[in-house]
């Protein structure tokens, strides 16, 4: 079994720079209505764009977890890349979370996990 992400939106090319500088993947071409992002090193699962007419409505029902060290420079980055901070890093039970969006509003977090 291979597991890969589909993620709905309604510009795949213009969400592939964000989601390529997020994960550190790389973008492949666009091939109507997908476009494929896949991890350089072979590790990640591989993350499809897929365009679809109607609007993002509501909050994500799964979202994308990234668990980082320095939480500051990810979040910084990712703002850079048109994201949006929606709620600045908490304490949710020891794990720092902050929440941020892509620029089409699709929910992640960035995570410092507790440390042993």
């Amino acid at each position: 079994m291979e597991l890969a992400w589909v993620l709905d939106c309604a510009d795949p090319p213009t969400l592939a720079s964000f989601w390529a500088g997020a994960l550190g993947y790389t973008a492949g071409p666009y091939r109507q209505p997908y476009l494929e992002l896949s991890d350089p090193r072979g590790h990640g699962p591989e993350l499809l764009l897929q365009r679809v007419p109607e609007p993002k409505r509501g909050k994500n029902r799964m979202h994308v977890d990234l668990r980082v060290q320095d939480q500051d420079t990810k979040v910084e980055r990712l703002v850079e890349l048109g994201g949006r901070l929606l709620r600045p890093p908490f304490d949710d039970t020891g794990w720092w979370t902050a929440h941020v969006a892509d620029p089409e509003g699709n929910e992640l977090c960035v995570i410092v996990p507790p440390r042993p």
